[in-house]
C-alpha cells in the first residue's frame, strides 16, 4: 500500500495544455471536518483505509493543500443543456487535482468538487453544499455495488464557510475519482469553436490513453464512436433495469467512458412510474425515466456531430443506428436476471413490458417486487403480491404467462433464490433515507450517514438489525423535490 506522499502521478490530460484547462489554486474552506470516506475508493489509489483519518487527506479534501508535484486544473467544455447549446461551460467549481497511476496500471483522476471560483464559474460561487455532496457520495458508491459503471466518491468534507442557495447552507467539498473526466461537451467545445487542431489533439489523447483498442481499426474515430455507443447503451440499460433516474442528461454530463457521471437531482424509483421526473426543474419531462434511452441516443448524436469532419456521415449514422439494439439486448439480459428467467425467449420483451404496464398503474415498489419474487417459488411469491396491483385480473393473466415461461426451469428453489438475490438488492438508496442522513449531517451528526453507507455497501445481503433500511418509504418520502441547486 502507499501513502498520500508516495503516489505516482501521470498528468496525461494536463499535458494537453492551456487550451483545454486553466491552472487554478483551490480556495480553502474554514474549519473543515471529515464527514465520510470510502475505504473502497481509497483502495483504488492504493491507499489503506486508515488514510481516512490522515490530517492531510482532510487538507486535500478541503482545498487547504494539494500535492506540490502537480498543478490543479479546471477543465473547459461546452454542452447541450436541456436541448439548448451553451458554448462555454467548464469546471465552475471543480478542479482536477491530479491523475494517479496505481499499482494495477489504472489511471484515476482525483477531482475536487466545491473548490472555489474558476474562470468557468460564470455567475456561480464555485462552491458545493453538504446535501449535494452527500448525495453524490452515496450514489457513486451504491451504483458501483450494483455493477453499474460510475465515477467513484472518495470522501466528503464539511466546513463553517457559508453559501446561499434557496437558503443559507454550509460549503462542502467532495473528492471524485474517475479514469477520465472527459465529456461529450469537450468535443463540442472545440468543434463548434472551429478549433480543429485542438479537437484533433483531443482525439489523439482519447484514442491513445482511453481507447487504445480503436487505434488499430481502419477508421479509429468511427471505432471510437462505436465503443462510446456501446458503453453508453449498456450503462443506460442498467439504469432502466434498476430504476435509476439521472435527472440532468445534458451532453456536458455524459462521460466519454459511459460512466454514470455528474450526479444532481437523481432518484431511484420507489413506486414504479414510467414517466417519473426526479428533477423538479425539469418542467417538461425531458429527462423523465422513460425518456433516458432516447436522450442517450440524442446525446450520442450530438457527439457524433463533432466527428463529421473526419468520418463519413453515413458511417456515423450506421453506428448510431446500432444503439437501440445494443441497449435493448443489455436491458433484456439484466431484466431476465432480475426476474429469474433462464435463457432467452423471443417473447421476453413483451412479457417484461406487460409487467411494467401493470406496475405503472399500481403502487408496486420496484425494488421489493424483484426481491420478493425470489424469496419463494414464483407462483407463491406472485400470489402474495397480487393485491398490490390495481388491475388484478390483468396481473393474473401476466402471472399465467410468466409461469408458463418459467415452466422449464429445473433449478431448486434454493438455487433460484440465491441467483435472484445476487442481482436483486434488498437495500435501495432511497431519497427519504438520504434526506434523513442529510438532516442529521447538517446538524453535525454523521452517524446515520455512515450507517447508510455501510448497509448499502452490501445491498444484496440481509444484514442484522437493518430491517428499516429495506422498508418501503413513508408517503412523505416518495416524492421529495430534488433540484439542480447545489
Amino acid at each position: 500500500m502507499k501513502s498520500l506522499d508516495t503516489l505516482e502521478f501521470a498528468g496525461r490530460f494536463a499535458r494537453l495544455g492551456d487550451a483545454f484547462s486553466a491552472a487554478v489554486e483551490p480556495t480553502a474552506v474554514e474549519q473543515a471536518k471529515m464527514v465520510i470516506c470510502s475505504a473502497d475508493a481509497l483502495a483504488l489509489l492504493d491507499l489503506p483505509a486508515e488514510t481516512a483519518s490522515d490530517p492531510r487527506l482532510l487538507q486535500l479534501a478541503s482545498g487547504a493543500w494539494h500535492w506540490p508535484e502537480v498543478t490543479p486544473r479546471a477543465m473547459v467544455y461546452a454542452g447541450h443543456q436541456f436541448g439548448g447549446y451553451t458554448p462555454r461551460l467548464g469546471d465552475g467549481r471543480g478542479l482536477l487535482l491530479a491523475e494517479v497511476l496505481n499499482n494495477a496500471g489504472e489511471y484515476w483522476d482525483v477531482h475536487l468538487k466545491g473548490a472555489g471560483l474558476t474562470p468557468f464559474s460564470r455567475s456561480g460561487d464555485g462552491r458545493a453544499v453538504l446535501r449535494s455532496s452527500i448525495r453524490e457520495f452515496l450514489a457513486s458508491e451504491y451504483l458501483h455495488t450494483l455493477g453499474i459503471a460510475t465515477s467513484r466518491a472518495l470522501c466528503v468534507t464539511d466546513s463553517d464557510t457559508t453559501v446561499w442557495r434557496e437558503h443559507r447552507e454550509t460549503a462542502a467539498m467532495l473528492i471524485r475519482l474517475a479514469p477520465s473526466h472527459i465529456r461529450f461537451g469537450h468535443f463540442e467545445y472545440f468543434y463548434y469553436n472551429k478549433q480543429y487542431a485542438e479537437l484533433e489533439q483531443l482525439h489523439e489523447h482519447v484514442l491513445k490513453d482511453l481507447y487504445p483498442e480503436c487505434l488499430t481499426a481502419a477508421e479509429p474515430l468511427a471505432a471510437l464512436l462505436q465503443a462510446v455507443v456501446k458503453r453508453t447503451a449498456h450503462t443506460i440499460a442498467q439504469w432502466q433495469a434498476y430504476g435509476f433516474c439521472h435527472g440532468v442528461l445534458n451532453t456536458d454530463n455524459m462521460s466519454i467512458l459511459g460512466l454514470t457521471f455528474d450526479f444532481g437531482p437523481y432518484a431511484f424509483l420507489d413506486d414504479f412510474q414510467q414517466a417519473h421526473i426526479c428533477n423538479h426543474s425539469d418542467h417538461h419531462g425531458r429527462y423523465a425515466f422513460n425518456q433516458q434511452v432516447s436522450i442517450g441516443y440524442w446525446n450520442l448524436t450530438a457527439f457524433a456531430e463533432t466527428l463529421t469532419r473526419y468520418v463519413a456521415i453515413e458511417r456515423l449514422q450506421e453506428i448510431l443506428d446500432g444503439y437501440a439494439d445494443i441497449q435493448q439486448q443489455a436491458y433484456l439480459t439484466a431484466m431476465r436476471a432480475r426476474l429469474g428467467l433462464l435463457g432467452a425467449d423471443a417473447g421476453d420483451a413483451l412479457l417484461i413490458d406487460k409487467l411494467l404496464v401493470q406496475m405503472d398503474h399500481s403502487a408496486v415498489d420496484y425494488t421489493l417486487f424483484f426481491r420478493r419474487l425470489g424469496e419463494q417459488p414464483a407462483a407463491a411469491a406472485l400470489a402474495t403480491m397480487r393485491s398490490e396491483f390495481a388491475n388484478q385480473a390483468a396481473f393474473a393473466e401476466w402471472v399465467d404467462e410468466f409461469l408458463l415461461r418459467c415452466s422449464t426451469d429445473t433449478r431448486s428453489q434454493a438455487q433460484r433464490r440465491t441467483q435472484m438475490h445476487a442481482v436483486n438488492p434488498l437495500y435501495m438508496l432511497r431519497n427519504y433515507l438520504i434526506q434523513l442522513a442529510i438532516d442529521e449531517a447538517e446538524d453535525g451528526n454523521y452517524g446515520l450517514l455512515h450507517k447508510l453507507h455501510q448497509v448499502l455497501s452490501d445491498p444484496f445481503t440481509e444484514q442484522p438489525d437493518c430491517e428499516n433500511y429495506a422498508q418501503r418509504p413513508p408517503q412523505w418520502g416518495k416524492h421529495l423535490p430534488i433540484s439542480c441547486s447545489s
